[in-house]
């Protein structure tokens, strides 16, 4: 399995016989070096989606148009980009499962929001959610944008992941010592990767915090494009 952090909430992931898309966010992302983005969407076979926010779901469309490659995410807004975009679409819903190739993603709850701009304010984009992606037999938990929550702990007992993506940033998700907690109350997780830092001022600016904290848990914080092995 192969990890490439494209900033943000962004990756690249290489698992099996996909390359997935997690929330490709790549020309709005202040970040990411614009002059890679060939390099980024090279073979991939689907794009994942945890929520509609901009800095998550704006590029989407443009991203599936240019890849040729379907978008999986929640019913609601894959339903409606699919329509409005003219692109590919598998829509679907916390606890549910769908099989792309020989990998197994699995929709779980996240504690958080999800809405897109309007003409006149915020417009419903459905609910916020994570993944539990199955493949080489072992299982990557995508926590999304989320606080801490009592349904990580039946997470662990139905998927017993073996690493994850957190968000660290603070402000819109949880913190270094929020994530931690999560990750050591309910997961025995062999590496995690943080997320949802470093992009914008509100938020924590490096996850020195966040590898102290969870010691001795292996903590990969690439750079950006820097590509982590697991």
């Amino acid at each position: 399995m192969k990890i490439t952090w494209l900033g943000h909430s962004s990756f690249r992931i290489e698992i099996a016989d996909q390359v997935l898309l997690l929330d490709p966010w790549l020309e709005g992302n202040p970040v990411f070096d614009q002059t890679r983005t060939d390099e980024v969407l090279a073979g991939a076979t689907h794009i994942l989606l945890t929520h509609a926010h901009f800095d998550h779901a704006s590029e989407v469309a443009a991203v599936a148009k240019k890849t040729g490659v379907p978008v999986a995410g929640i019913f609601d807004f894959v339903s409606w980009i699919t329509e409005k975009e003219g692109i590919e679409g598998v829509g679907f819903n916390k606890g549910g499962t769908i099989r792309i190739g020989e990998v197994a993603v699995t929709m779980v709850n996240a504690e958080h929001s999800s809405s897109f701009g309007g003409p006149d304010g915020p417009v419903y984009g459905g609910a916020e959610a994570g993944f539990m992606i199955a493949g080489e037999g072992r299982t990557l938990y995508v926590a999304g944008d989320t606080d801490v929550m009592a349904d990580m702990g039946v997470f662990a007992e139905l998927h017993a992941p073996d690493f994850a993506i957190l968000p660290i940033g603070g402000h819109f998700t949880m913190d270094a010592k929020r994530a931690t907690f999560a990750a050591k109350k309910f997961f025995d997780f062999k590496a995690v990767i943080p997320c949802h830092y470093k992009t914008f001022d509100l938020l924590a600016q490096s996850a020195d915090e966040f590898v102290r904290l969870m010691h001795p848990v292996t903590v990969h914080a690439p750079e950006v494009m820097g590509t982590v092995e697991l």
